[in-house]
């Protein structure tokens, strides 16, 4: 609500559109260069430190992007949402997943990582050719797109057709230089520094969303939504004041923005409640130990691709990535220690079978909240990522296979 805030009152100073309306005239012929960007750089994020939530930060800058150069919303979501989480499924030094993990199964976060970088290469790779073959035909041919062209009209929909003749003003110069430095801040503040290089001397922490350690680089702020929402309130004010609104203006733009947030807000909140409930009535506690059961036994190359398999359904009961490596890996990391399967290997396969829910998972807020912030509806995008789905899958399968084997 608070980012929606801050959209609301930038969005009044036309800075974004003025922006964007440039930014597409030049790049409309190269909208594929800014795709494979966009996603990689996100891939990038989400395999070093996890980079999925903090992705709705950027929608509001996305969408009417892809808008203006011919695409659909599935275009500005599917670059969102599979940029970070395909790199969050390949994760390599994440601290969120292959950290935790790596804790639980006793072994480095270093472990199996070059096996994790190759697997991150070519999933990327797929992803974005994936996504950017459905691109060229929506552009080619908007009776090809899934969702259509036709969207609710709202403030952020007026930035699909810009101006680009229009040149930017001092004002909304400065504008920019805020929401640049904003977007900034809030992604190097939730990043775990320590965590990821080792500068930490004490334990980690980890809870739902994010890990600290108890003596962190002095230079780390380990933000979080509380303190994110109150950089997005800040800004709105700051933007407000240097865009010369009054004092009525700028708080009747961030009650509507805040309003218009109301929706998403409730869908992540409905998706974060079947975790609860799932954990509070033990459900999840049989489905541990059905596991156990199927995983048991089997050769190294089966055991291997099982360990994915069975993590698929047990990551949708819990989307949280260092919650189901806590429950799940003391159980399989000893397993595999009796299938010859290393235990670096059953992290990579746990983790695979995690990204691999995560991408259609329901219960994933990054989905199906990115999905409402994006207006494409989750039946739409299901449509759309399975044969994503089915690729990785069978690419993960063959590669954790041979893995096993050699």
């Amino acid at each position: 609500m608070a980012l929606g805030a801050f959209i609301s009152v930038s969005f009044a100073t036309r800075s974004l559109e003025v922006a964007v309306g440039r930014l597409g005239a030049r790049l409309h012929d190269k909208g594929w260069l800014l795709i494979t960007v966009i996603m990689v750089l996100f891939s990038v994020l989400g395999t070093t430190m996890g980079f999925s939530v903090e992705t709705f930060g950027f929608y509001a800058l996305i969408i009417p992007l892809m808008l203006a150069l011919g695409y659909d919303r599935m275009v500005a979501a599917a670059t969102i949402i599979v940029g970070a989480l395909i790199g969050c499924m390949a994760s390599t030094v994440n601290p969120f997943s292959i950290g935790v993990a790596s804790g639980e199964a006793g072994v480095s976060i270093g472990d199996g990582i070059v096996l994790r970088f190759l697997l991150w290469v070519v999933l990327t790779a797929v992803a974005v050719a994936f996504v950017l073959r459905y691109a060229a035909r929506v552009q080619r041919d908007h009776s090809k797109s899934l969702v259509g062209f036709d969207s609710d009209t709202s403030e952020s929909d007026e930035l699909a057709t810009p101006q680009a003749d229009e040149n930017l003003t001092g004002t909304q110069k400065w504008v920019l230089a805020i929401t640049g430095f904003t977007f900034a801040l809030m992604i190097f503040s939730v990043i775990p520094w320590s965590a990821i290089f080792g500068g930490a001397t004490g334990p980690a922490e980890y809870d739902d969303f994010h890990v600290t350690a108890t003596e962190p680089y002095w230079f780390e702020l380990n933000w979080w939504f509380p303190q994110l929402s109150m950089l997005f309130v800040i800004a709105a004010i700051v933007v407000g004041v240097v865009a010369r609104m009054g004092e009525k203006d700028i708080v009747s733009l961030i009650t509507r923005g805040a309003g218009d947030m109301v929706g998403p807000a409730i869908v992540i909140m409905l998706a974060r409640g079947v975790s609860v409930i799932m954990t509070n009535t033990e459900t999840l506690d049989t489905v541990l130990n059905a596991m156990e059961s199927l995983v048991n036994g089997a050769s190294a190359a089966v055991f291997a691709v099982l360990v994915m398999i069975v993590n698929i359904p047990l990551a949708v009961l819990i989307p949280s990535s260092s919650g189901h490596a806590t429950l799940a890996m003391p159980l399989l990391a000893p397993l595999g220690d009796f299938a010859d399967v290393p235990r670096s290997l059953v992290i990579t396969s746990f983790q695979m079978g995690h990204g691999l829910a995560m991408l259609v998972a329901p219960t994933n807020v990054v989905v199906v909240g990115g999905l409402a912030m994006a207006k494409v509806g989750y039946d739409r995008f299901l449509r759309f990522i399975w044969p994503l789905v089915a690729i990785n899958f069978v690419i993960v399968s063959v590669v954790l296979a041979v893995a096993a084997l050699t």
